[in-house]
Formats: C-alpha cells, structure tokens, sequence
C-alpha cells in the first residue's frame, strides 16, 4: 500500500459520506476506529475522490439496475485480465457472500457455465478492455437486446468504473487480506 493516510484523515473522509449507502459497512468500522480496506483507506487521502466512488458506487455497483450476478461477472472478468489481486480477490469474497457462485472462480473460468447475461456481459468488457473502438455493431446489437437502452449504458460504465479501479488498486499496491471472507 503506497497511501497510508491517518486514522484522523481516514476518519474525517468517511465523515462526508458516512449517509451512503454504498460505503455504510465501511464507515461503520471507521466510526468503530477500525481501517476500511486498503483501497478506501487509500481514497480517504483525497476526500474528494472519496465523495465521488461513493456516488458512483450508489449508480454502477452495487448500486444500479443491473443485477448483483451480472455486476460481479463483469467485475471478476475485467479484474482477471487487469491483474487487480485487491479486486479480483474481493470480488471472489463477495460473489460467494451474495450469493451469486459458490465457486466464483470456476464459474469465471468457465464462461459456458454462466446465463447468457452474464455471457454476453462478459464478451463486451472483453471487447471493451481489447479496444473499445473496435466493440462490433452484432456485439452491441446483443448487449442492446439483453439489457436496453438504460442497462447498455450502466454495463458500459462499469466496464470502465471497474477498469479505473483495477488501474488505481494497481498502481498504488492497495492489496486485499480476506477481510470479507466468511
């Protein structure tokens, strides 16, 4: 981890947004005088960046409409290929948690094993992470039908939320320890 803020730093972040619910668990254990994980703590040295994942989150993930199993293939998808270990290893915690795969790393490793949703969701973020100006209109056309007008756009920012965070975990050495394992 390369940004380690104090506890007070981390503290007076998390008192900005302590009423989203998209970082609740997390400002919970602040409040408690415990450390969110690596990734937040790292946020919290910037307390507007900090505000912003916490709005997004409430749109894209885990807020949004599409659902939790498409999020987390998505998540799981482009975390493997970015070679996030904080997000690809967190999101293996979560799916498990949510429910969504009782091995989420074989049901990652073989796609044949997913709905055709989650398929489809798969193929775009690989699309998307190859070349995003290369995403062909059949594979668009599919997305489109799956997921609508609304849900093509939020799958398409999710992509990119996703892929930003993996670059930021990364590039920072923010690492998961299990911390949302059962």
């Amino acid at each position: 981890m390369r940004i380690a803020p104090s506890q007070t730093q981390v503290a007076a972040a998390f008192g900005r947004i302590e009423a989203s619910d998209a970082v609740a668990e997390s400002a919970s254990l602040v409040r408690e005088g415990s450390q969110p994980l690596e990734m937040l703590q790292a946020m919290a040295a910037a307390p507007d960046v900090l505000a912003g994942f916490a709005a997004m989150s409430e749109g894209v993930y885990p807020g949004g409409s599409l659902s939790r199993d498409v999020q987390e293939a998505v998540i799981l998808a482009a975390s493997v290929r970015n070679a996030c270990q904080f997000c690809h290893q967190s999101h293996i915690d979560i799916a498990k948690a949510v429910g969504v795969a009782s091995d989420p790393q074989a049901w990652i490793d073989s796609p044949a094993t997913m709905s055709q949703h989650q398929q489809i969701a798969v193929r775009y973020t690989d699309q998307m992470l190859d070349d995003a100006n290369a995403v062909s209109d059949a594979l668009f056309a599919q997305v489109h039908e799956a997921f609508g007008d609304a849900g093509s756009v939020e799958l398409t920012m999710l992509v990119g939320y996703i892929n930003m965070l993996n670059m930021f975990n990364n590039a920072l050495q923010n690492r998961y320890h299990g911390e949302l394992g059962g």
